[in-house]
C-alpha cells in the first residue's frame, strides 16, 4: 500500500498527490515547514512545532491557513491512516498560487502539504557509533531563524560530507561554527560544560535544543551558549547534535580529529537517555 499523503484538505494516496506548478514554494522556496517525530505512534513535542511554525509564517508575512487543533486532528490522522509507530510528519506550507513574479499578490491561499515517513528513531545505529563530521563555510541567507524551505545550501553541504567520507558537516561564519546542515552543534568542555551558540538570526531555535537545553540544566550541567570554533571543537571532550529526527547524537570525530577515545561520549549518551525518557512521557495522544 502506499502512503496516505494530506493536501489542501485531502487524504490522498502519494501517486496521486499534485502541486500547482505556479506554486510559489516550487518557484522561489516561498514556503517554511516543520518535521514533528512521533514515538510509540504518538507525537512528540507537537505544540512547540506549531509555535515556531505560527513564529515562522509571521515573519514572512504568510497566513496562517489552519487552527492549530485542526492541524493537530491532520497529524493524527496520517499517523492513523499509515500506522506509523516511529518516525515524523513533515508539514510545508508556501504562499500559493500565482503568475511567476517576484512581486506577489496579496490575499494568495497557502498551500498545504503533510506526509509521513517511518525511520528507526529511538534506536539509531549512529547514536551507537557517533557522527564524523567536516567543517564548511555557511552560505546559506541571514534569517536561518526562519525554518523556511530553502535548503538548497545545506543538501550541497550533505553532500560534502557524503564525497569526503564522512556523515555531516558543521557550517562557520566568521570562523565560528553556526550550526549543522540539519541539526544544532554542541560541544562538551573537558570540565564537563556544554556548548553552543546561542539564539539569533544565525541558526533555527531547535525544538529538540530547547527541551535538551532544559534537560541538562535539570540535570545539574552546566550550560553555555556562545559561539566556539572548529578548534576548540577539535580540542573538546566530546561533541553532539540535535533534531527532531536524530534527538541526541554523538559526534566522534571532527575535521579528522578523533574526540577522546573515539566512542560516543557520557554526557551526549546521558541526554540522549534522558531526552527520549521525557519525550515518552510526555507524547501527545
Amino acid at each position: 500500500m502506499s502512503r496516505i499523503v494530506y493536501v489542501n484538505g485531502e487524504y490522498l494516496p502519494e501517486e496521486e498527490a499534485k502541486v500547482s506548478i505556479f506554486d510559489r514554494g516550487f518557484l522561489f522556496a516561498d514556503g517554511v515547514y516543520e518535521v514533528t517525530s512521533v514515538l510509540d505512534g504518538r507525537l512528540v513535542d507537537f505544540e512547540g512545532h506549531t509555535h515556531r511554525l505560527e513564529r515562522s509564517l509571521r515573519e514572512l508575512d504568510m497566513t496562517n491557513p489552519m487552527h492549530m487543533g485542526d492541524l493537530l486532528e491532520v497529524h493524527r490522522e496520517l499517523i492513523k491512516r499509515n500506522d506509523l509507530q516511529e518516525g515524523g510528519i513533515y508539514l510545508q506550507i508556501s504562499r500559493g498560487v500565482a503568475d511567476r513574479d517576484f512581486v506577489y499578490p496579496a490575499g494568495l491561499k497557502p498551500t498545504v502539504v503533510l506526509f509521513t515517513t517511518a525511520m528507526n528513531l529511538s534506536d539509531s545505529p549512529k547514536a551507537k557509533t557517533g557522527l564524523r563530521i567536516i567543517a564548511i563555510d555557511d552560505l546559506r541567507w541571514g534569517r536561518r531563524d526562519i525554518k523556511t524551505v530553502q535548503l538548497l545550501y545545506p543538501s550541497m553541504g550533505k553532500m560534502m560530507a557524503k564525497a569526503a567520507g564522512v556523515d555531516d558537516a558543521w557550517m562557520l561564519e566568521d570562523g565560528f561554527v553556526t550550526e549543522g546542515t540539519s541539526n544544532n552543534a554542541y560541544i562538551v568542555t573537558h570540565d564537563g560544560r556544554i556548548v553552543t551558540r546561542q539564539l539569533g538570526h544565525e541558526i533555527l531555535s531547535g525544538i529538540t535544543r530547547n527541551a535538551v537545553l532544559r534537560f541538562a540544566r535539570e540535570a545539574q550541567m552546566v550550560v553555555e551558549e556562545r559561539p566556539f570554533t572548529v578548534d576548540e571543537a577539535r580540542g573538546s571532550a566530546e561533541a553532539f547534535v540535535t533534531s527532531a529526527t536524530t534527538f541526541v547524537t554523538p559526534v566522534v570525530e571532527i575535521e579528522g580529529t578523533v574526540l577522546g577515545d573515539g566512542k560516543p561520549g557520557p554526557v551526549a549518551r546521558r541526554l540522549r537517555e534522558i531526552y527520549i525518557e521525557e519525550a515518552r512521557k510526555s507524547l501527545a495522544v
